[in-house]
């Protein structure tokens, strides 16, 4: 995805991402998860494995237990709470949906921020919004250099004895304090510095062309082809009830022939990439 066109890879995630969000079929949370965890697992190896079982696993963890202390319905009743609140299976299946929907939204989202550079943000929507998208861009940029001057800024003050390890309870309070404070002061004024830079080249004025190393081929156009026939076919379908998805009072899934040859279309458009690299690996 990282060598397409840009609008190709934005459509793609377009369409995955809102199909994360909406489409609550058990079947379908399942694809798009796998689809999503396959693919952040292709683009940052071991790192995607440490961000799935340090962040993504708890997570899915504390939102499928947390439905349950907010989830009343259901008509199956498998326990009682001390407080006389009904455990139900449709509370619990509804609590892992749920999970599993934001899961694989956040994870998608971490393949887009993979995929989607800064300059390809600003290739696409740099002429609609200049504004918008250099305050997108340097967001995207933020944390990452935040986290490595702020690491730099800890490591010179450790040198004189100041580091947040150094020290009593109240003196290693001052030394993050302070460290923070060096941080953030850093990041204003680079901020106001990107800002003047970009005022003084003119960026956002009427008639202001931009260089762009982006090229429409003919391997963009079959793939967008692709994907927009996969995501028109899957929302007509959906649209005619092939992934009806209802938890309650009770649990009505659509398991009609419809349904699996949209399951079908889903897996190809969410395993796409993956299978991409494996053919390429291949041939």
């Amino acid at each position: 995805m990282k060598t397409l066109h840009p609008i190709t890879s934005l459509l793609y995630f377009t369409a995955l991402i809102g199909f994360a969000f909406v489409f609550m079929h058990p079947v379908s949370l399942g694809i798009s998860l796998a689809g999503a965890l396959s693919f952040m697992s292709l683009l940052e190896k071991h790192k995607a494995l440490r961000f799935m079982l340090t962040f993504l696993l708890p997570l899915f963890l504390f939102a499928a237990a947390a439905n349950l202390l907010f989830s009343r319905q259901g008509v199956t009743i498998l326990a009682y709470f001390p407080s006389g609140n009904p455990l139900t299976l449709e509370s619990i299946l509804f609590g892992i949906a749920q999970a599993a929907m934001l899961v694989a939204v956040i994870a998608w989202f971490r393949c887009f921020n993979a995929v989607m550079s800064s300059d390809k943000l600003v290739y696409l929507f740099g002429r609609a919004a200049p504004a918008l998208v250099l305050l997108l861009s340097m967001s995207l940029r933020f944390v990452p250099r935040f986290t490595r001057q702020m690491q730099i800024i800890a490591a010179a003050l450790r040198g004189i004895g100041k580091d947040v390890t150094q020290g009593n309870a109240l003196q290693r309070a001052k030394h993050g304090l302070k460290i923070l404070s060096i941080t953030v002061t850093w990041a204003l004024e680079n901020a106001v510095e990107t800002a003047s830079s970009m005022r003084a080249r003119g960026y956002g004025l009427p008639g202001r062309t931009a260089f762009s190393i982006f090229r429409w081929t003919q391997r963009d156009m079959l793939v967008l082809a692709f994907v927009l026939t996969c995501a028109a076919a899957i929302i007509t379908g959906a649209a005619l009830g092939g992934l009806r998805a209802i938890y309650f009072a009770e649990i009505s899934l659509a398991w009609q022939p419809l349904t699996f040859v949209l399951f079908a279309a889903h897996t190809i458009l969410a395993l796409l990439p993956s299978v991409k690299e494996a053919l390429t690996w291949k041939s």
